[in-house]
């Protein structure tokens, strides 16, 4: 009697192939990694829009490259109401501490003493941020740097406090990207010029440089996910929190190795067959 093979796990893959992202192509990456992963799984795309609405049926729920919340706030609230209402496993996982959140994280790392960029959201905490000579200003809800603009000192006590974040402008060398499966380093990105952040380079990690990142990893506590640590080296060599990305990070595939992408669609593989048994 020919064996009857188990069923593949069902996965809906949220991503916004159209959204226009600045130096990246959101739809090649998915395309990408969603024809690696069919080895594995049984999978279907969907837009951002209509996943509380598809989302029966699936084993889980795969949040990729679906673009800042903010234009769809309604709908991915709905979202997330309904996989917690039936029990629809999302990965990453919706209690992610990051992005995932909002940007309070990086009020909370500031008052724990992490290497953040410093940041307050009010005007009676202003003395706390070292002198700059221009101010980055930013929502909270927001990404993918909307709304951010740069204000000097002297106007900052006249912001409209509630639902913005200040940050000191920093005078950095570069930014630098950790990428995460799970608690596991894949590959490091860099943008060595710093006017174009998504021109990016391999860069060859130091034990500090993972040291610095993993903290933060093991900070948000996700026990499944890919996670994006993006820092900034200050001129004094520092590394300097910028985004812990843990929601729909970007993951720059095209710009590493083909070895190295295997790697991380080998790991993600992993991770998602454990998750599902979890």
């Amino acid at each position: 009697m020919t064996a009857v093979p188990a069923p593949r796990p069902r996965l809906l893959y949220v991503t916004d192939l159209a959204y226009p992202a600045r130096g990246r192509r959101y739809c090649d990456e998915d395309i990408d990694l969603t024809a690696r992963l069919r080895a594995e799984f049984d999978l279907a795309l969907c837009h951002p829009r209509d996943a509380a609405a598809l989302m029966a049926g699936f084993d889980a729920v795969v949040v990729r490259n679906s673009g800042p919340v903010l234009h769809y706030q309604h709908a991915y609230d709905a979202f997330r109401a309904r996989a917690a209402a039936t029990g629809v496993r999302v990965y990453n996982p919706l209690h992610g501490r990051g992005d995932m959140a909002g940007k309070q994280y990086l009020l909370d790392l500031t008052t724990a003493g992490l290497p953040v960029i410093p940041t307050v959201d009010s005007a009676a905490d202003l003395d706390r941020l070292p002198a700059a000579d221009t101010y980055a200003v930013k929502p909270k809800a927001g990404a993918d740097s909307i709304g951010l603009r740069f204000v000097p000192y002297e106007e900052l006590a006249e912001l409209p406090y509630g639902g913005i974040l200040v940050q000191p402008q920093i005078d950095f060398l570069y930014e630098v990207s950790f990428y995460f499966v799970d608690d596991r380093f894949q590959y490091a990105l860099h943008a060595p010029d710093p006017e174009r952040r998504w021109v990016l380079e391999p860069y060859e990690a130091t034990e500090d440089d993972l040291r610095f990142a993993r903290r933060f990893v093991d900070w948000n506590t996700l026990d499944h996910g890919i996670q994006r640590v993006d820092a900034c080296r200050t001129r004094e060599g520092e590394l300097l929190l910028v985004e812990l990305e843990d929601l729909n990070p970007y993951l720059s595939l095209d710009r590493v190795p083909e070895e190295t992408r295997e790697g991380f669609v080998t790991a993600m593989t992993e991770s998602l067959h454990a998750f599902l048994k979890a």
